[in-house]
């Protein structure tokens, strides 16, 4: 049984998602938790050869094309490794953690975007994952398009000064994001009592106040 507390961050690559992990982290920190961070996909030394693969724009002239139900088992064989390596270790020893993307980002990149089924990903979830959730999913969902703007910007920055490149999905078409942007929307009518929504264009620090909040109540109430 788990002790900890299992937060996953979500939202398309530019919603600043992962400055807002970091900002959180540094703020339990802070407060005397003690915290762990991963994401998916990598994480664990299986999880990184599988981000490799599945992110980067060269990956397919070297293996071919990847079909979708291929990448969809990927994502999730990473998952499960991070399971097993990172994330329930962590909640056993009474660790808060924090985890850039789950299975929320399978249903709306692969369920969605790439149109096998958000039925399909939530059986695969329940098969490898044994249908465990996070306690709290932060969903950062500014607009479509200000999101892939920026998400554009990094990737041909990080391109040019540190030679990675992960920008395989940004290459998609205007169609693939928005069916992804639809899904997130559809997560978080759906599953309201786990998701948090955070969908303005406020800065960054106030940005950051919501969530903390948000993650304060949710532990102060599983503490009582």
């Amino acid at each position: 049984m788990r002790q900890g507390f299992f937060i996953t961050f979500e939202g398309l690559d530019g919603s600043g998602k992962t400055t807002q992990l970091r900002r959180l982290q540094a703020s339990l920190e802070a407060a005397g938790r003690h915290v762990v961070s991963t994401r998916q996909p990598g994480g664990t030394p299986l999880g990184d050869r599988v981000r490799n693969l599945l992110v980067s724009s060269r990956s397919e002239a070297e293996v071919g094309a990847i079909d979708a139900s291929a990448e969809m088992a990927l994502m999730f064989a990473d998952r499960a490794q991070s399971l097993a390596q990172v994330i329930r270790p962590a909640l056993e020893a009474r660790s808060v953690v924090l985890c850039d993307r789950y299975t929320d980002s399978s249903e709306a990149y692969q369920g969605a975007g790439r149109e096998l089924g958000p039925e399909r990903i939530l059986a695969m979830h329940e098969a490898v994952c044994g249908g465990f959730w996070p306690e709290l999913t932060v969903l950062l969902l500014p607009p479509l398009e200000s999101s892939l703007a920026r998400a554009r910007r990094r990737n041909e920055r990080n391109a040019r000064m540190k030679g990675t490149d992960e920008g395989r999905f940004e290459r998609e078409g205007d169609g693939f994001y928005r069916r992804v942007y639809e899904q997130y929307e559809t997560i978080a009518r759906r599953d309201a009592q786990r998701v948090f929504l955070v969908a303005d264009e406020a800065p960054i620090e106030v940005i950051a106040d919501k969530i903390l909040a948000e993650t304060q109540r949710r532990l102060d109430a599983k503490a009582s």
